[in-house]
């Protein structure tokens, strides 16, 4: 087998540095040593040696990476290839960086990954719905054409909430109810994606954590927008009608005393006729300087008597309406954090 140039196998190298957990197997520390220094026979002869240990299975992952790599490094396609199928199983979401790693690992990474059935990148957005109204959405995708079937596992409860025929990026939905239409109570829970071709089939999870919280109730209505109650009542315009007949009556009043100056009436008669005469200029005086009485609108009465009609019968629905939101229950969805996967 001839070796690459150095320069198309630093970037994989650089990019396995690191380990993925705490403890490491010695075997396995070698096996990266030997590729770090680019002695890729000797990363290939320790690696496949570790694998015969009981390792970890971050040891494993790490391993089948300095496999595929090497072997990619010495042109062994089919071998690199094999590795890399190894570790698409064992870490279905960890995969070379296109922008870092060279075409050729890449491209024996991908068709690594065709031959194989895994369900990767499974992923649940956040969402807060009523249950049952609202959903979330899962996004996951399948490595080749297959059925994918999605379940909500926890808390006593299995959902099957969704089934589909799948050849990459699928989403499924998920409207917070069990199988008998009820919400999930509140817990942690497992949403698993399983694919299944022929006789193969890989199940990719996620973890998602469900809180229960009521719905919020409508306040009812005391008017409508756009609408206000009119005056049933207003002041009729001031009138001086009553002071211009008290004018005039005492016009009257006063003549007749005149015509009654010559009779035989005595002076008694006469003021007491003048004190009726100014009795009633003064009464249709202060009729007139009086503020008149309301009087009723009848247009506006009318209105006001449909808008209540209208206000307490959209009460009614308010009061049916906060029924029902009482009853339901709102969920709040939020996925479990994963931790990252180390530098590859």
């Amino acid at each position: 087998m001839k070796p690459r140039p150095l320069l198309s196998v630093l970037l994989p190298i650089a990019l396995i540095a690191g380990p993925l957990g705490a403890q490491q197997s010695p075997t396995v520390r070698r096996a990266r040593q030997a590729y770090d220094q680019l002695d890729f026979s000797s990363a290939i002869t320790l690696a496949r040696r570790a694998l015969a240990e009981r390792l970890t299975r971050d040891d494993r992952i790490q391993l089948y990476e300095v496999l595929g790599y090497s072997y990619g490094a010495l042109d062994s396609a089919r071998q690199a290839v094999e590795a890399f199928r190894q570790l698409v199983f064992l870490a279905p979401d960890r995969e070379p960086d296109v922008e870092r790693v060279s075409p050729r690992i890449t491209s024996l990474y991908a068709s690594a990954l065709g031959q194989v059935l895994v369900v990767r990148k499974v992923a649940v957005d956040s969402a807060s719905f009523i249950a049952g109204e609202g959903q979330v959405l899962i996004r996951y995708q399948v490595s080749r054409p297959a059925r994918a079937t999605t379940r909500v596992v926890g808390q006593g409860v299995e959902i099957v909430v969704d089934s589909q025929l799948v050849t990459g990026p699928a989403i499924a939905t998920w409207n917070g109810l069990t199988g008998s239409g009820e919400p999930v109570p509140a817990g942690t829970y497992q949403i698993l994606v399983t694919a299944v071709e022929g006789r193969n089939e890989f199940t990719g999870p996620a973890e998602i954590r469900v809180d229960r919280g009521s719905v919020d109730t409508l306040a009812h209505l005391t008017g409508l927008p756009g609408y206000s109650f009119q005056p049933e009542t207003e002041a009729p315009p001031r009138t001086w009608r009553p002071l211009g007949l008290a004018v005039l009556y005492t016009g009257l009043v006063a003549g007749a005393a005149v015509a009654l100056e010559n009779t035989s009436l005595d002076l008694g008669d006469r003021r007491e006729v003048g004190g009726v005469g100014f009795l009633a200029l003064v009464t249709g005086l202060v009729m007139s300087v009086k503020k008149p009485d309301p009087r009723p609108v009848p247009a506006n009465i009318q209105y006001n008597r449909l808008l209540r009609e209208q206000i307490i019968e959209r009460n009614a629905q308010i009061a049916e309406e906060n029924g029902r939101r009482r009853q339901q229950v709102t969920l709040t969805i939020t996925p479990t954090p994963v931790p990252a996967p180390a530098p590859r």
